[in-house]
């Protein structure tokens, strides 16, 4: 959008404290206020969008068998958020969530902000001594817990840490390990000593149901309330509990949904994980805000499961991170599902390489699919490209501000930066954590007069449009220069044989850092490093060309399918026996 003469670009629609498009030259984005934010929580949030659309589909899960309306699907919830209160959960009592994507994930994602207790999501990827700590740094007072997901069996875990469970009554434990916790609530109908099964948990619920003291409850809680805890983790250190308010992931789920332009006509495939906030917030929250449908493929990512889905249940969008994309367009059986109802979406959780998002625009008709960018303690999103920009800024830009946020580009000193110039992108309004769980000290480092500090490299145009080009920590610098990972990272990704690919730096002991690039090749390719070294030169300045190449079957990712560079860098500095001089 041309700025208008006088003054800087402003949308269309905003209002007239929106400043889309930088001011005076500088790197500061405000974004509208012409929809007011919700004072909703997040059990009135649903049982508003059940009044509007009591019929309409809301829930599927596809391996569970479940098919629930709006209707349903409340009433489901009241059952789950009944049985809670009759075990004593309340305002502020944390409850833990430790499953793959199942139906009671959802459940209790609800029934616990129905009554204000504050649901803590715990990573499925978790092992003994990190569900030790989220546990015992929350204080949970219970857990609901699945039996298993692919290797961890999540029931011997916790018998590990709390040996007293079978010999105690359920709801009723007193472990020395785990002192906060009382009630351990595990998925399906077996009966396993020290734990109530949730199939118990629905019986007690209908027992108990009392729709006109849950809406009490309900209605004394507050949208500022904290309702929910994420543990973000770095390289180094305990993760941290971002704790959310009701306000912070409704607010952000709404604008979300608009940008996507979601309506109750749509049907959204969901096989991102709900632990995380692109499940729990960019898509679940998000089709509560208009009554869209959510269709959960399976417990976990599967491309072909998930193009089933989408072809079998004719969904009009598709969330997902860049690596989930390039596995359905590459799956051998593509061509066989059905994808031409798709229309909108979001690919999100890491840069989105160029290619891949013109490859899912081209072949899986996502004509409106959106970039978003953010991170868990801005409730995440910040900036997200809309349906009506050109496809130019939806593949190099993660789009503009969104409504009620500011966002400013600052550089080591925390002054704002000009236009075009790289800095550490800050954001500030309602979308902003109430803080680190029992953290003061992180929180006050983070959030400094209300700017959350994200930790990421960004780039602001004349247009407001922003550009991701890496995180402070990945920044490395050879010889003096500073180099950028994600610049190279868009270039390789021209190379025809090169499927995925990583830069990072290594430590040098001539020029500080060097460049080493990991490299997924297409399946039935091969290359050598000369090869892509050679594609290289002439095309990109000589110091930024990989001295470093390896090629990998896959990359070490996270469960939300986050690339995990500093376990690249590591096993890097291990192999050629660097001196690791750069904190990672």
């Amino acid at each position: 959008m041309a700025a208008t003469e006088g003054g800087p670009c402003r949308s269309q629609a905003a209002g007239d404290d929106a400043l889309i498009a930088p001011k005076d030259g500088l790197s500061y984005v405000r974004g509208s206020s012409d929809i007011p934010l919700s004072t909703a929580t997040i059990g009135q949030f649903l049982i508003d969008t059940a009044r509007r659309f009591p019929d309409r589909p809301a829930v599927v899960f596809r391996e569970q068998g479940i098919r629930w309306s709006w209707r349903e699907f409340a009433g489901e919830v009241d059952i789950v958020a009944s049985a809670l209160t009759a075990l004593g959960i309340g305002q502020g009592d944390r409850v833990g969530i430790w499953s793959p994507n199942r139906v009671e994930w959802l459940l209790t994602q609800f029934a616990t902000a129905r009554v204000g207790a504050i649901l803590v999501n715990i990573n499925p990827a978790y092992r003994l001594a990190e569900l030790d700590y989220a546990l015992n740094k929350v204080g949970c007072k219970a857990i609901v817990s699945a039996e298993r997901f692919k290797s961890s069996i999540y029931l011997n875990m916790l018998t590990e840490l709390a040996p007293e469970l079978p010999k105690q009554a359920p709801g009723d434990l007193h472990a020395a390990r785990l002192p906060d916790l009382r009630i351990v609530v595990r998925v399906g109908d077996t009966e396993t000593p020290g734990m109530l099964c949730f199939s118990e948990l629905i019986e007690l619920g209908r027992q108990t149901r009392d729709t006109a003291k849950l809406d009490a409850i309900t209605a004394s809680l507050s949208p500022h309330d904290p309702i929910n805890i994420q543990f973000t983790s770095g390289t180094t250190g305990n993760p941290k509990g971002a704790t959310l308010t009701h306000s912070n992931v409704i607010n952000n789920a709404r604008y979300i949904a608009m940008a996507m332009r979601l309506s109750e006509q749509d049907s959204l495939c969901i096989p991102v994980p709900l632990y995380h906030c692109f499940g729990m917030v960019l898509a679940v929250l998000a089709c509560v805000s208009v009554g869209a449908n959510m269709v959960f493929p399976g417990e976990a990512f599967d491309p072909a499961a998930t193009l089933a889905a989408v072809s079998d249940e004719k969904c009009t969008a598709l969330h997902g991170v860049p690596t989930m994309f390039i596995a359905e367009l590459d799956h051998p059986d593509f061509d066989t599902f059905d994808l031409t109802h798709l229309r909108t979406g979001i690919m999100a959780g890491s840069p989105c390489p160029i290619e891949t998002m013109k490859r899912v625009v081209s072949k899986m008709h996502l004509s409106e699919i959106t970039i978003a960018y953010g991170m868990t303690e801005t409730s995440p999103v910040s900036f997200q490209s809309s349906a009506s920009d050109p496809l130019d800024k939806r593949t190099t830009t993660v789009g503009r501000v969104q409504p009620h946020l500011e966002v400013k580009v600052v550089d080591a000193s925390g002054d704002t930066v000009p236009v075009g110039v790289t800095g550490e992108l800050c954001t500030k309004g309602y979308s902003v954590m109430r803080g680190y769980w029992d953290d003061d000290a992180k929180t006050r480092e983070s959030i400094v007069d209300g700017w959350m500090h994200t930790g990421d490299l960004a780039v602001i145009d004349a247009d407001g449009y922003c550009n991701i080009v890496g995180r402070l920590k990945d920044m490395l610098i050879r010889g003096g220069e500073n180099i950028y990972p994600r610049e190279i990272e868009e270039f390789l990704f021209r190379h025809p044989k090169i499927q995925s690919v990583q830069v990072f730096g290594v430590p040098d002991p001539k020029f500080g850092e060097e460049v080493c690039a990991w490299i997924v090749l297409r399946a039935g390719e091969h290359a050598t490093a000369e090869e892509v070294q050679a594609f290289c030169r002439g095309q990109i300045a000589h110091y930024k060309v990989p001295r470093y190449i390896r090629f990998v079957d896959e990359l070490p990712m996270t469960v939300t399918g986050k690339v995990q560079k500093f376990v690249m860098r590591e096993r890097m500095i291990e192999e050629l026996k660097l001196t690791p001089d750069k904190t990672a």
